[in-house]
């Protein structure tokens, strides 16, 4: 793929450098031309030398990467099962690094086991055998590796209710018997550190009782970070640690110690005191997430013993845990040392690479050579690996993440899950140009000034391209004149002019404006879904650069045509599409661009002829006149509606039927009165008045009609 140099604010070479792995600078002194700001200096290798810049002249650094430590892999009292052991990687910001790691499993590894129990009444039992459980244990595991340790830690649950009957007499005799040994209840204590010493054990643990509790879920992972962050009093070594943890119950976890008003979590500190955690009823239990962090911290890999019953329960715990086993014991957990041993062949035998936390500037992917693992993880991971014959070799391939972050020195920790070796990287990125220029005066910047990579680093009192100004010496305005595109505002509002230059300001969103008068930023491109260039594009100087299959002034739209073709034609051939739409050229208009520009009205056309497309007004005439191969379409339109007659007509036949409504009025009263007339007639035959009154009466329909022809002839006339 070609290379690319996506940069925003550019001064120097460093600011370059930090642009991207597809950037580089050209040093030479006289590629820029007056005027010109430095970041012309800043492109890819390629275009730069298409611009004239030499070959020595182009700062493009690479990472570097050395062994530090790189001792071969060997056996013995002083095993070494990873090589290299420490490397130095100086990374430049967003280019990847590839680097082998190896891993053999050597003989004679030391092996500390640590046996953690559960002492609650239903372990009654399994107490017996643990305590002939030493020399069998040792003897076995000191058969895979000829170097093992074994230690004893036992714990029950919170002496607090609901937890523990907390009945005086019942804390200090817990157990029903009241002839059997058993004593007070605990939370969790360390009885034996890690000894070779067989028969110790089998003494020391020949002295545990049971003792008892009253719900049936345990405190298992109080006393599993105990042993966990307790390294000192446990006597974990340079080993592979195993902890085994027997029980035949479930287990309390993080929020249970509410019941109890417990509310503080767990710190996850070592808090032994003789030999007892002492923050027993004042802590909440461990979260599994804060116990499988732990474990994996201290390369401890636990082995759950646990009942047919609790079998599923410690199964699903397994997964949160990396490098984890499960094991059912019988009954009485006679089977146990074969259980142990399984198991620790199965663990070691699995082989994951990872690493501790990082820093925030470099991410991490593996790839194994092992048969089926050739896809690249966040982890690398090997199974069936052999003591002493299979070599693992991963690939691990570091690179920058953030393209603009630098950071001076760092370093993080490679090593496979389980075992104590680790691979240290420390890591360096390459941020800063390493031009080798003299620290002299150098004529390029008129004396004034010292180059740096090709520009000039001006003395205090002088600016300029060439440190060729001095301030206060030449005429403020002409300068000024210099930052102002087109007679415009200085530098666009968004800097300062500086000897004739404008040196930009930062954005809002902490980049810079760039540009000769600083009008260009790359935060104000135009979104879509709330998202710059509808996160399908770069911003560049105020416009959305599309990636390569979106399209649209917000690269919102993918790439298609299939809505603008009519006929196997993408938009009549008269626009382009654009958003899977037509964008028509020369007036044309309409779907398709199927209109045509003067009368607004389809132009078809079939072979060599033209269709008329009737309308309901305004039919336009297609002419088709042919010379030879040439054909010509001319659209005329007829001659536009005679505005005055239309509306001296309508003004007319609005007045007509004004009078119509009036004439329909008057008749519809002219009859009320008359039927009112001749029911006074009626009522007059049966009466006697007067010959005036009667005389009265009947002139008044002709008045009434006389008045109505006069109001027609006021309004008409």
């Amino acid at each position: 793929m070609e290379e690319q140099c996506l940069k925003a604010s550019v001064n120097t070479c460093g600011d370059c450098i930090k642009s991207g792995p597809g950037c580089a600078w050209c040093k030479d002194l006289n590629f820029t031309k007056t005027g010109e700001q430095e970041a012309i200096r800043c492109d890819t290798a390629a275009s730069l030398r298409n611009k004239g810049c030499s070959s020595n002249g182009i700062i493009n650094p690479k990472n570097n990467f050395a062994k530090n430590s790189n001792k071969p892999l060997a056996a013995g009292a002083n095993p070494v099962q990873i090589q290299p052991q420490e490397i130095q990687l100086n990374l430049r910001p967003g280019l990847p690094q590839t680097f082998q790691l190896h891993f053999k499993r050597a003989e004679g590894y030391p092996v500390d086991l640590y046996y953690l129990m559960d002492l609650s009444y239903s372990m009654k039992d399994d107490l017996a055998n643990v305590k002939q459980l030493g020399n069998n244990l040792l003897t076995e595991l000191t058969k895979i590796t000829g170097n093992a340790r074994i230690g004893f830690g036992s714990f029950v649950d919170k002496t607090l209710l609901p937890y523990t009957d907390t009945n005086e007499a019942k804390l200090q005799q817990p157990c029903s018997d009241k002839n059997e040994p058993c004593q007070p209840a605990f939370g969790f204590q360390h009885v034996l550190s890690l000894t070779k010493d067989g028969n110790r054990f089998r003494d020391m643990v020949a002295r545990q009782h049971i003792s008892g509790n009253l719900d049936p879920p345990e405190g298992s992972l109080d006393a599993i970070m105990q042993v966990a962050v307790c390294m000192k009093d446990i006597g974990w070594g340079n080993s592979t640690r195993l902890l085994v943890l027997a029980t035949d119950d479930g287990f309390h976890m993080a929020g249970d110690g509410k019941l109890a008003a417990i509310l503080d979590p767990n710190q996850e500190t070592c808090e032994l005191v003789n030999n007892k955690y002492s923050k027993s009823n004042l802590w909440d239990y461990p979260s599994v997430g804060q116990i499988a962090r732990k474990l994996e911290e201290q390369n401890i890999q636990p082995i759950f013993a646990v009942t047919k019953k609790m079998e599923t329960v410690y199964t699903e715990l397994s997964k949160m845990i990396p490098k984890s086993a499960v094991g059912v014991i019988s009954e009485d957990s006679s089977n146990v040392v074969k259980l142990i041993v399984d198991a620790y062949n199965n663990l070691t035998s699995e082989v994951i690479l990872a690493h501790e936390s990082l820093p925030d500037f470099i991410s991490v992917k593996y790839k194994s050579d092992c048969a089926g693992r050739e896809k690249p993880s966040d982890k690398g991971k090997c199974d069936n690996v052999n003591i002493g014959k299979e070599v693992s070799k991963f690939s691990s391939n570091d690179h920058k993440d953030h393209l603009r972050k630098c950071r001076c020195k760092s370093c993080f920790l490679i090593g496979p899950l389980g075992f104590s070796e680790k691979l240290k990287v420390n890591v360096q990125t390459r941020c800063e140009c390493e031009c080798n220029d003299s620290k002299q005066p150098h004529p390029h910047c008129g004396g004034n000034g010292k180059v740096v990579c090709g520009g000039c680093s001006c003395d205090p009192g002088f600016l300029g391209q060439r440190c060729e100004c001095k301030l206060g010496q030449k005429d403020e305005a002409s300068l000024k004149a210099q930052c102002r595109k087109n007679n415009g505002t200085e530098c666009e509002g968004k800097g300062d002019c500086l000897c004739g230059r404008c040196q930009c300001h930062s954005t809002d969103g902490g980049g810079n404006f760039y540009g000769e008068f600083c009008e260009c930023d790359d935060e104000h491109c135009e979104k879509f879904d709330n998202k710059q260039c509808a996160g399908h594009g770069k911003c560049k100087c105020g416009k959305c650069e599309c990636d390569q299959g979106y399209e649209g002034t917000a690269c919102h739209c993918a790439k298609s045509d299939e809505d603008c073709k009519l006929d196997e034609s993408v938009c009549h051939n008269r626009g382009k599409c654009v958003c899977n739409q037509c964008e028509c050229e020369r007036g044309y208009k309409g779907p398709y661009c199927k209109m045509c520009p003067t009368c607004q009205r389809p132009c078809q056309e079939t072979g060599n002829s033209c269709q008329n497309v009737m309308f309901w007004t305004n039919v336009p005439v297609l002419k088709c006149i042919k010379f030879s191969t040439f054909t010509f379409l001319v659209l005329e339109c007829p001659e536009g509606p005679n505005i005055a007659a239309i509306v001296g007509g309508s003004l007319a036949a609005v007045a007509l039927i004004g009078l119509l409504v009036l004439l329909i009025i008057k008749a519809v009263l002219y009859a009320s009165d008359l039927r009112e007339w001749k029911r006074f007639e009626k009522d007059r035959k049966h009466e006697k008045i007067s010959v005036s009154s009667v005389f009265f009466k009947q002139k008044s329909p002709t008045l009434h009609i006389q008045s109505i022809c006069l109001e027609l002839f006021s309004i008409y006339a």
